[in-house]
Formats: C-alpha cells, sequence, structure tokens
C-alpha cells in the first residue's frame, strides 16, 4: 500500500519528469515554454516596429545590436541551462537537498557574471560595434541602446537564472507569464519612453532600451518570488550563501559549455552582420527585421528543445534511458508536424512579411530574398536544437560547442569570404550557404545524439 501511494503521489507530482507519459510531459513544458518566447518575440517585433519608425538606421542599429545583446542572454542561459541540468538530475535522484543548494548558489554566481558583463560591455561596445561597421551618428544610436543595457544586465540575467529554478521542475509557465505581461506593457512604454511625455524627456531608441530594463526589473521579481515558493531556495541559516568552489565549478563546467554554445549563435550574427553590413544599412535592417520573423515561426522549436532539456535531466538522474530516447523521437516528429507545413506560406509571402515591418523597398527585397531560402532551412534548426537539448541534459555540452562554432562561425566564414569577396556574388549567396551549413548539422546532430544515447542504453 505504501508503494502504491509514492507512485500515485509521483504521477500527480507536475515537478517529477519521470513517471508520467512523455507526451504529457513534453506538452507540459514545451506548451508554456513556445507561447512564453511567443510573447518574448513580440515584445522584440515591437522595438523593431518602433525603431524603424524613427528612422532607417535606428532599425539598423537595432538590429546590428542583436548579436551584442546576445553575449548577456548567451551567457545568462548558458548558466541556466547547465544549472537545470544539474537541479534536474538531483531532483531525478530525489535529493531535493542537493537542487537547493545549487540553486541559492548558481545565484552567487550570477552575481559574478552580471558583474563582469556589465564592466565588458561597457568598456568594449564601442570597439564591437566599430568592427561590425558602425561609425560616427550610427555608432552612436548603437551605443545609446546597448550601454543602458550593459549596465543594468543584471535584470536580464536574474529572469534566466531564476526562470532555471522553475524549469528544473517542469515549470515553464511563471516565464511565460512574466513574458506575456512585459510583452503587453511594451507597447505602451515603447512610445512613451522614445518619444517623451509625462515629465519623461524624449530618448529615441535610448528610450527603447529604458523600456526594457524596467521592464525585465518587475519580471525578474516576479520570477524570484515564484522561485521561493517552490521551496527550493533555502539559505540553511546562511550556509548554502556561503560560495562552494565545488560547486561553482560544477556550474561552471555544465554552464559555460552552454554558455558558450549560446555564444557561438551571437558570434554567428557577428560574422553574418559583418558580411551583411558591406551591402549597405538596408541590408542589416532586412536580415535583423527577417530574422524577427524567424523568431515567431520557430517558436514550437523553444518549447521543444526546452522540454527536452528538462525531460533528460530529470531521467538521467533517475537513470530512466529509455525515457530519454523516447522524448527524443516524439520531439522531433512533433518539430516536423509544426514546422515542415510552414515552409510554403513564408516562401510564397514573404514580401507582405516584410511590409509588415517596413516600407522601404530595399529592406523589404533583401528581406524577402532570405525569407524564400529559410522557409526550406526550418526543421534543420529542430533537428539541431532538440539533439543539443537532450545532450545538455544529460549533462554532456562539449558537442553543442563544436558544432556550434563549426556551423555559426567557421563554415559561414569561409563560405561568405569565398562567395562575396572572391567570387563577387551577393546576398543570395549568404541565404544559400545558411541552409546547406544548417542541414549538414541537422545531420551530424541527430547521429551523434542517437550514439550517445545507444552507447547508454544499447
Amino acid at each position: 500500500m505504501g508503494r502504491l501511494f509514492c507512485y500515485l503521489v509521483r504521477m500527480t507530482d507536475k515537478t517529477d519528469l519521470t513517471t508520467r507519459p512523455i507526451p504529457e510531459v513534453i506538452r507540459q513544458v514545451a506548451v508554456p515554454a513556445s507561447t512564453g518566447f511567443l510573447f518574448h518575440t513580440m515584445f522584440n517585433v515591437v522595438d523593431t516596429l518602433w525603431a524603424a519608425r524613427i528612422h532607417t538606421e535606428a532599425a539598423a542599429a537595432l538590429a546590428l545590436s542583436l548579436p551584442v545583446y546576445f553575449i548577456i542572454t548567451a551567457m545568462a542561459a548558458g548558466i541556466g541551462t547547465g544549472s537545470t541540468a544539474l537541479m534536474g538530475a538531483a531532483l531525478g535522484a530525489r535529493d531535493r537537498g542537493a537542487a537547493s543548494l545549487i540553486a541559492v548558489q548558481m545565484l552567487g554566481f550570477g552575481i559574478l557574471i552580471s558583474l563582469a558583463l556589465a564592466g565588458f560591455g561597457l568598456g568594449f561596445s564601442p570597439a564591437i560595434f566599430g568592427w561590425l561597421g558602425a561609425e560616427g551618428t550610427y555608432l552612436d544610436t548603437c551605443l545609446s541602446y546597448m550601454n543602458p543595457i550593459f549596465a543594468c544586465n543584471a535584470a536580464t540575467v536574474a529572469i534566466y537564472l531564476f526562470n532555471a529554478i522553475l524549469q528544473s521542475q517542469g515549470d515553464t509557465k511563471s516565464l511565460r507569464n512574466v513574458l506575456g505581461a512585459t510583452a503587453l506593457l511594451n507597447v505602451a512604454l515603447d512610445p512613451w519612453f522614445i518619444h517623451g511625455g509625462f515629465g519623461l524627456p524624449p530618448m529615441g531608441l535610448a528610450g527603447v532600451a529604458w523600456s526594457t530594463v524596467l521592464l525585465q526589473t518587475c519580471g525578474a521579481l516576479y520570477l524570484m518570488v515564484r522561485a521561493r515558493n517552490t521551496g527550493l531556495v533555502k539559505t540553511d541559516a546562511g550556509r548554502n550563501l556561503i560560495p562552494r568552489l565545488r560547486i561553482y565549478a560544477d556550474i561552471a563546467r555544465q554552464g559555460f559549455p552552454a554558455a558558450l554554445n549560446s555564444m557561438t549563435v551571437a558570434l554567428g550574427f557577428f560574422v553574418i552582420f559583418r558580411f551583411v553590413s558591406q551591402f549597405g544599412p538596408e541590408a542589416s535592417a532586412a536580415y535583423g527585421i527577417a530574422t524577427r520573423i524567424d523568431q515567431i515561426v520557430l517558436l514550437p522549436t523553444i518549447g521543444l528543445g526546452t522540454a527536452a532539456l528538462t525531460i533528460s535531466a530529470q531521467n538521467y538522474g533517475a537513470n530512466k534511458i529509455p525515457r530519454i530516447r523516447e522524448a527524443l523521437k516524439k520531439n522531433l516528429l512533433y518539430g516536423a508536424m509544426l514546422l515542415l507545413p510552414l515552409s510554403v506560406p513564408i516562401f510564397l509571402f514573404a514580401e507582405p512579411l516584410m511590409r509588415l515591418f517596413t516600407p522601404d523597398p530595399a529592406v523589404i527585397a533583401v528581406g524577402a530574398e532570405y525569407l524564400r531560402i529559410d522557409a526550406f532551412t526550418l526543421y534543420g534548426y529542430v533537428l539541431i536544437f532538440v539533439p543539443t537539448s537532450t545532450l545538455q541534459g544529460m549533462k554532456r555540452p562539449q558537442f553543442a560547442i563544436w558544432l556550434g562554432l563549426s556551423r555559426q562561425v567557421a563554415a559561414p566564414y569561409l563560405l561568405f569570404t569565398l562567395f562575396t569577396r572572391h567570387l563577387g556574388f551577393g546576398t543570395l549567396s549568404l541565404w544559400l550557404s545558411i541552409f546547406a551549413i544548417v542541414w549538414t548539422s541537422a545531420g551530424v546532430a541527430c547521429w551523434f545524439t542517437r550514439r550517445t544515447i545507444n552507447k547508454l542504453h544499447p
């Protein structure tokens, strides 16, 4: 009777992802995560729309800021991802004390990361934007946006870290609530901060940054309360607050590879913008807008990747490898069902989609050219994100770094240099190169992940 009672408790415990049917668990984690990312994307879309209304240079500056901003989110997401894997494994092994200690240590580690990011960003942003081709008033516009973001990056970092505590227990709804509320409020705050009024001076593009800082601070406070309510954020009479170098090392061992994997995305944007910007600000603006459309379409990928990470972490801790294999197959299947049908409408309506963001015909032409190729690249991202997230949950984050460096940096740089500088081709060669790189990487990611799982459980 006692065993039956424990089984029933686990079956009804929504934080336990090791016993309930895999499709049910995927829905629990993936749907709120995807919805939350939709709100996050809408937040960015509103920023892009208002920046484009200031002038094309402001839209280009916001687009150029994307890879720089990604330095912050990559580091925060990496530490959060690594900590999710550690906390999830502890929870899967039924050791809440260890999970609680990791959670508190992660927050202390995050403070150090935030301070380092602020110093780095404020010191090196001018050089980074200069390398990307910004100078004069264009550079000033870029810095007016990024300086407040770097100075107040603690709010961004806190969101990722408190969410890691919640996500390790299968809670992706709290972040969804934050992203939904901030996206809605951003609709009102962006124009107010840009144009001024009610006691505020007009701030231009800097207003977009300060709106982001304010809303992220509010979101971080909400997530902090939710995380404390889980019972994992326990100081144990202050003992858990004492830095434990061993745990810091464990977090770094899991988090830095995940951060570097995310950082390769930022490096990839640097490489792309380095080559795109040689075709003028219109091309930079076009690619920046098109990536916002990408973010909307790829919403299921984010949710499925989050589900893959969380499910594999808990089940790896519980030594239930067959459930990890099943989750991988189901996530890839759901991704195909959701992404493949979108390819044709994106191809057919590429220009109308771009017109939603800008009236500039040059920007529309380049953006539509990108979307027509990207339409048939989309499912490739599922085949990359889900397997690498599965490996991260199994405490094997290193593969994602090498894959990321290859597909985001080395291969694009070599192909872009060949096609644009030596052969003199235009932007179309960039998009076709991305298509080939993504699908090659997808094949490698699926093969390696299945091979790793089969070694653990033939």
